[in-house]
Protein backbone atom coordinates (compact mmCIF):
# COMPACT_ATOMS: atom_id res chain seq x y z
CA UNK A 1 0.00 0.00 0.00
CA UNK A 2 2.90 2.24 0.36
CA UNK A 3 4.67 2.94 -2.92
CA UNK A 4 6.80 6.16 -4.52
CA UNK A 5 4.56 9.05 -5.71
CA UNK A 6 3.94 8.92 -9.46
CA UNK A 7 2.77 12.21 -11.24
CA UNK A 8 -0.48 10.96 -11.50
CA UNK A 9 -0.49 11.37 -7.37
CA UNK A 10 0.85 15.25 -7.65
CA UNK A 11 -2.80 16.51 -7.35
CA UNK A 12 -3.50 13.96 -4.56
CA UNK A 13 -0.27 15.02 -2.47
CA UNK A 14 -1.25 18.55 -3.11
CA UNK A 15 -4.67 18.07 -1.80
CA UNK A 16 -3.50 16.70 1.47
CA UNK A 17 -0.82 19.28 2.53
CA UNK A 18 -3.80 22.07 1.50
CA UNK A 19 -5.93 20.28 4.55
CA UNK A 20 -3.28 20.71 7.15
CA UNK A 21 -2.11 23.72 5.31
CA UNK A 22 -5.04 25.63 5.37
CA UNK A 23 -5.15 24.95 9.56
CA UNK A 24 -1.68 26.03 10.00
CA UNK A 25 -0.90 22.28 10.90
CA UNK A 26 1.94 21.65 8.21
CA UNK A 27 3.37 24.46 5.90
CA UNK A 28 1.68 24.08 2.51
CA UNK A 29 3.27 23.20 -0.45
CA UNK A 30 2.85 25.05 -4.55
CA UNK A 31 1.76 22.51 -6.92
CA UNK A 32 4.80 23.71 -8.72
CA UNK A 33 6.98 22.44 -6.32
CA UNK A 34 5.56 19.09 -5.80
CA UNK A 35 6.41 18.11 -8.99
CA UNK A 36 9.87 19.64 -8.75
CA UNK A 37 10.40 17.29 -5.51
CA UNK A 38 8.07 14.21 -6.35
CA UNK A 39 10.79 11.74 -6.16
CA UNK A 40 11.10 12.41 -2.52
CA UNK A 41 7.16 11.77 -1.88
CA UNK A 42 6.01 8.29 -1.32
CA UNK A 43 2.42 7.51 -0.59
CA UNK A 44 -0.11 5.42 1.21
CA UNK A 45 -3.05 4.40 -1.37
CA UNK A 46 -5.99 2.76 -0.70
CA UNK A 47 -7.93 1.32 -3.40
CA UNK A 48 -6.45 3.09 -6.11
CA UNK A 49 -6.80 6.60 -4.20
CA UNK A 50 -3.85 8.29 -1.86
CA UNK A 51 -4.78 9.00 1.56
CA UNK A 52 -1.14 10.05 2.90
CA UNK A 53 2.06 11.25 1.55
CA UNK A 54 5.70 11.89 2.92
CA UNK A 55 8.86 13.22 1.60
CA UNK A 56 12.15 12.70 2.89
CA UNK A 57 14.61 15.41 1.18
CA UNK A 58 18.52 14.63 1.17
CA UNK A 59 19.95 17.65 2.62
CA UNK A 60 23.51 16.57 2.69
CA UNK A 61 25.68 13.43 1.87
CA UNK A 62 24.85 12.48 5.80
CA UNK A 63 21.66 14.55 6.44
CA UNK A 64 18.47 14.29 4.94
CA UNK A 65 15.00 15.45 6.43
CA UNK A 66 11.38 14.64 6.89
CA UNK A 67 8.62 16.36 5.60
CA UNK A 68 4.80 16.64 4.55
CA UNK A 69 3.52 13.73 6.48
CA UNK A 70 -0.24 14.11 5.81
CA UNK A 71 -3.05 11.65 6.34
CA UNK A 72 -6.54 12.68 5.10
CA UNK A 73 -8.98 13.00 7.99
CA UNK A 74 -11.19 10.39 6.86
CA UNK A 75 -7.86 7.72 7.51
CA UNK A 76 -6.36 9.44 10.12
CA UNK A 77 -5.50 6.42 13.29
CA UNK A 78 -4.97 3.50 11.46
CA UNK A 79 -1.15 4.04 12.11
CA UNK A 80 -0.62 5.26 8.27
CA UNK A 81 1.37 8.48 9.18
CA UNK A 82 3.40 5.87 10.99
CA UNK A 83 3.94 3.53 8.54
CA UNK A 84 4.98 6.28 6.29
CA UNK A 85 7.72 8.00 8.34
CA UNK A 86 8.98 4.77 8.99
CA UNK A 87 9.43 4.06 5.08
CA UNK A 88 11.46 7.62 4.98
CA UNK A 89 13.79 6.35 7.86
CA UNK A 90 14.39 2.99 6.36
CA UNK A 91 14.75 4.70 2.98
CA UNK A 92 17.43 7.25 4.36
CA UNK A 93 18.99 4.16 6.02
CA UNK A 94 19.30 2.88 2.88
CA UNK A 95 21.02 5.64 1.50
CA UNK A 96 23.62 5.53 4.73
CA UNK A 97 22.33 8.61 5.72
CA UNK A 98 23.24 9.14 9.64
CA UNK A 99 21.30 11.97 10.70
CA UNK A 100 17.09 12.67 9.81
CA UNK A 101 15.59 15.86 10.83
CA UNK A 102 11.96 17.37 11.06
CA UNK A 103 10.76 20.81 11.32
CA UNK A 104 6.88 20.01 12.82
CA UNK A 105 4.05 21.36 14.24
CA UNK A 106 3.50 17.71 16.17
CA UNK A 107 6.53 16.83 18.11
CA UNK A 108 5.22 14.12 19.54
CA UNK A 109 4.42 12.24 16.58
CA UNK A 110 8.53 12.25 15.99
CA UNK A 111 8.97 11.89 19.23
CA UNK A 112 8.02 7.82 19.09
CA UNK A 113 10.65 7.06 16.39
CA UNK A 114 13.38 8.65 18.28
CA UNK A 115 13.87 12.30 17.13
CA UNK A 116 14.78 14.69 19.45
CA UNK A 117 14.01 18.15 19.95
CA UNK A 118 16.62 20.34 19.11
CA UNK A 119 17.76 24.22 18.48
CA UNK A 120 16.91 25.05 14.70
CA UNK A 121 20.27 26.90 14.97
CA UNK A 122 22.14 23.62 15.57
CA UNK A 123 20.79 22.94 11.87
CA UNK A 124 23.24 23.36 8.56
CA UNK A 125 22.73 26.58 7.06
CA UNK A 126 22.19 24.87 3.79
CA UNK A 127 18.66 23.78 5.00
CA UNK A 128 17.72 27.61 5.70
CA UNK A 129 16.91 27.72 1.63
CA UNK A 130 13.55 26.67 1.87
CA UNK A 131 12.58 28.43 5.06
CA UNK A 132 13.60 32.18 2.72
CA UNK A 133 10.37 31.25 0.79
CA UNK A 134 8.12 30.42 3.57
CA UNK A 135 5.53 32.48 4.33
CA UNK A 136 6.54 32.46 8.08
CA UNK A 137 9.93 33.44 7.56
CA UNK A 138 11.48 34.76 9.49
CA UNK A 139 9.34 33.72 12.66
CA UNK A 140 9.24 29.98 12.32
CA UNK A 141 7.29 28.17 15.14
CA UNK A 142 8.23 25.16 14.03
CA UNK A 143 9.88 22.55 16.13
CA UNK A 144 12.87 21.42 15.09
CA UNK A 145 13.95 17.76 16.01
CA UNK A 146 16.93 15.14 15.23
CA UNK A 147 17.71 11.43 14.88
CA UNK A 148 20.38 10.07 14.50
CA UNK A 149 20.21 6.76 12.67
CA UNK A 150 22.23 3.56 13.59
CA UNK A 151 23.17 1.88 10.17
CA UNK A 152 24.05 -1.54 11.82
CA UNK A 153 20.68 -1.98 12.86
CA UNK A 154 17.89 -3.55 10.41
CA UNK A 155 15.40 -1.06 9.06
CA UNK A 156 11.70 -1.75 10.47
CA UNK A 157 10.46 -1.52 7.05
Amino acid sequence: MIRKATLKDVKAIHGLLQIYGSKGELLPRPLSKIYDHLRDFSVYAQDGKVVGCCALQFCWEDLAEIRSVAVHPDHTGKKIGSMLAETAIAEAKSFDIKQIFTLTYRPGFFKKFGFMQIERSQLPLKIWSDCILCVKFPDCDEIAMMKKLDLSSPSPA
